[in-house]
């Protein structure tokens, strides 16, 4: 939050508890929510189920993801999930990357970390 966020803003969250330090942290935090947490499947039925399975497809898949690697985490899951009704198209394309970019080093693949 803090690299992203400038302090004093004003942060509009659901009432996960997660964002209870908000305050703490110098920011004004509007905690809003559309009803009882049982209703969220009703009330937003596919954003519901996106991140229904993406907390199954860390937990299940990577038993977990650290914060250093989330990004390449989301951005893979993204890729799959937007492509999910065409499994070789999904197929196509990272073969097509794979051909064109050729192969990642370890330290392209780790320079971002190196240089924090």
């Amino acid at each position: 939050m803090r690299r992203t966020v400038t302090p004093g803003a004003v942060i509009l969250t659901d009432r996960w508890q997660g964002y209870a330090p908000l305050p703490d942290l110098g920011y004004h935090h509007r905690p809003r929510t559309q009803g009882p947490p049982q209703r969220a499947g009703k009330l937003l039925p596919h954003i519901h189920r996106v991140f229904g399975n993406l907390k199954t497809w860390l937990g299940g898949t990577h038993h977990g993801v650290g914060q250093d690697h989330l990004q390449a985490y989301l951005d893979e899951f993204a890729f799959r999930f937007n492509r999910r009704r065409t499994p070789m198209a999904a197929f196509q394309t990272l073969l097509g990357l794979a051909t064109l970019l050729g192969p990642t080093s370890y330290d392209l693949l780790y320079d971002s970390e190196l240089t924090r």
